[in-house]
């Protein structure tokens, strides 16, 4: 896509500009790409419903995760709608919009093959994890004495769960929960031990942009308003979820 340079200006409103969103797209129920080769999912709902809320043109592509946040501090894009935990060490990177979702973390495993989740319980085992991601932190600082295995992809992980080539996967509960654990592969896998949020897995999930986007940055913390308070949001999250995120 070619991109005039008055469009990266941070000067011009979101309804003059058109906005460049990325968001993860192997990620369900948060993104991902259908059957029918779209990218979809509550993420892009959102980020959908943000800019109809602005007034705004937008584009929203795929992008690995690994790279999600240089490719936005590069101007590749101009947000990240993709469930990014908010931490300390983003913070250093990006800015954030307000919280617009709640979120926490579960190992899953197969049933009954781990029944202490602790650290000491884990010692020595393999515990896979997507790269880059706040659970990969999490298990760096945390789980010292397991080998953790990172992937580019979550669906990689899951993958080398189900054949058996690492004991344990850590991800967003909500992922496995709705997306891992309903495909009928994974019938004898399951969560186990305790939700982890918090401190090193962040306050929430977060739309990240540049710091320096502070008008768009404000833009966007009203449309969030805009759509919560509208209904907007809670209808989304009905079209993926039997519960609230928020």
């Amino acid at each position: 896509m070619i991109v005039s340079a008055a469009v990266t200006s941070t000067n011009l409103s979101a309804q003059e500009k058109t906005l460049r969103i990325a968001t993860e797209g192997t990620y369900a129920p948060w993104s991902f790409v259908d059957n029918a080769g779209q990218l979809t999912g509550w993420d892009v709902d959102i980020a959908n419903a943000l800019c109809k809320q602005m007034q705004a043109k937008c584009t929203i592509q795929a992008q690995e995760w690994d790279g999600i946040i240089p490719g936005l501090n590069a101007r590749k894009y101009d947000l990240i709608v993709a469930s990014m935990g908010v931490t300390e060490k983003r913070k250093q990177q990006v800015a954030f919009t307000k919280k617009y979702k709640n979120t926490s973390s579960q190992f899953a495993a197969r049933k009954g093959a781990l029944t202490d989740t602790s650290p000491a319980g884990l010692a020595g085992k393999r515990i896979g994890v997507q790269r880059g991601s706040i659970q990969d932190t999490f298990l760096t600082q945390t789980y010292a004495k397991s080998e953790i295995v990172r992937y580019d992809k979550t669906t990689d992980v899951e993958m080398d769960l189900l054949s058996g080539r690492v004991d344990a996967l850590l991800a967003n509960k909500v992922t496995s929960m709705l997306g891992f654990l309903k495909k009928p592969e994974a019938a004898a896998f399951e969560l186990v031990g305790e939700e982890y949020s918090g401190g090193l897995l962040g306050d929430g999930n977060a739309i990240a942009l540049r710091k320096e986007d502070t008008a768009l940055l404000a833009q966007i913390n009203a449309a969030i308003d805009a759509i919560i308070a509208d209904g907007t949001y809670d209808k989304v999250t009905a079209k993926y979820f039997s519960f609230k995120l928020m």
